[in-house]
């Protein structure tokens, strides 16, 4: 029963470490890609929720430009700690590498939540919002019993 269990947790901590490699690759593209077509749904629903416009209007485009870098920037330097956090320390089970990632992306969500919530971009909060939240709290709650409070 104890090789299932450490099995168990090898895999969760793995995908904790995987999927926070693959967050970070995305932020890069945003970064350097974000006004290109891999972005495109995303570009429309901001065009729509501040432009009321089904694309983005040249003023737009330029400001949208800019703070892709130092968005897609925090999300690259966030999950590439993240993965980190997950390969060392987490995989050691330690408790406030577990402690650490709750508290880190419960700010997140409810900052980036309360911010879609007053600019009405409610799908961010329904999709990427949700999406991150699960794929990083799903090791969280199956390793949980690993860490040991002593």
């Amino acid at each position: 029963m104890a090789i299932v269990t450490s099995c168990s947790f090898l895999f969760w901590q793995r995908w904790l470490y995987y999927t926070s490699l693959v967050f970070a690759f995305a932020g890069i593209l945003f970064a350097f890609f974000g006004d290109s077509v891999l972005f495109s749904s995303y570009n429309k629903l901001l065009a729509q929720v501040f432009w009321h416009q089904s694309e983005m209007p040249v003023e737009g485009k330029a400001f949208i430009h800019f703070m892709y870098k130092p968005f897609g920037g925090t999300i690259a330097c966030c999950y590439i700690l993240l993965a980190f956090i997950a390969r060392y320390p987490f995989k050691e089970k330690k408790v406030w590498a577990r402690n650490a990632i709750i508290i880190g992306f419960g700010c997140w969500v409810i900052i980036d939540t309360i911010g879609c919530l007053y600019a009405n971009v409610y799908p961010q909060i329904y999709f990427i919002n949700t999406f991150s939240i699960l794929v990083k709290a799903l090791p969280i709650v199956f390793t949980w019993n690993y860490f040991s409070t002593k």
